[in-house]
């Protein structure tokens, strides 16, 4: 009888892959625009978060594995009262984050994106921010079913998961002004 040899997949070492549902996605590079954007979110809600101290801030860099799939948020957080002893694991988590905010690139795909959203719900999510830079907006989920979109000039905040924390929509696309 002969073997039957599986195919193998070669993932390339230098470009980071989210595992959805046993199959590597590959995270493509998203731009300049994206990571100007995800820092400014992630310098305001980290502030925010270490002042007082409610949880750890982690960078698109982290992997969530959860029940069915590995995820790298842009922008995640974990409160307080669920970092183990311990700390933070050396390598991924093995749980959801309580907030999973992505931020959508020109080569994003809508089915892929709300696939991510569902993904997040399911596996324990608290909630899903998806950030626009192309239309200047927030959509926050509370849950698949239950969103809000914020404009420029909404105040985006976050009772349940970081009391206290507010900041303009529109500061998160602004350039910096050019010096005379």
């Amino acid at each position: 009888m002969e073997a039957i040899l599986e195919p193998t997949i070669t993932l390339d070492p230098d470009k980071e892959y989210e595992i959805v549902d046993g199959v590597p996605e590959e995270k493509e590079m998203a731009g300049a625009r994206h990571g100007r954007v995800g820092a400014r979110l992630l310098t305001f809600i980290n502030y925010h978060v270490i002042t007082h101290d409610l949880g750890v801030v982690y960078g698109p860099d982290t992997t969530f594995k959860m029940e069915r799939n590995e995820r790298l948020p842009d922008i995640a957080f974990v409160a307080a009262e669920r970092i183990p002893e311990e700390g933070d694991p050396e390598g991924s988590w093995n749980m959801a984050p309580d907030l999973a905010i992505e931020i959508i690139s020109p080569n994003d795909v809508y089915v892929k994106v709300m696939n991510k959203v569902f993904d997040y719900f399911e596996e324990g999510v608290k909630q899903v921010w998806l950030v626009s830079p192309e239309h200047h907006t927030v959509t926050i989920y509370y849950s698949v079913t239950d969103d809000k979109i914020l404009g420029e000039h909404d105040f985006l905040t976050c009772e349940e998961l970081l009391p206290g924390f507010q900041c303009k929509v529109g500061d998160l696309f602004t350039l910096p002004k050019k010096r005379q």
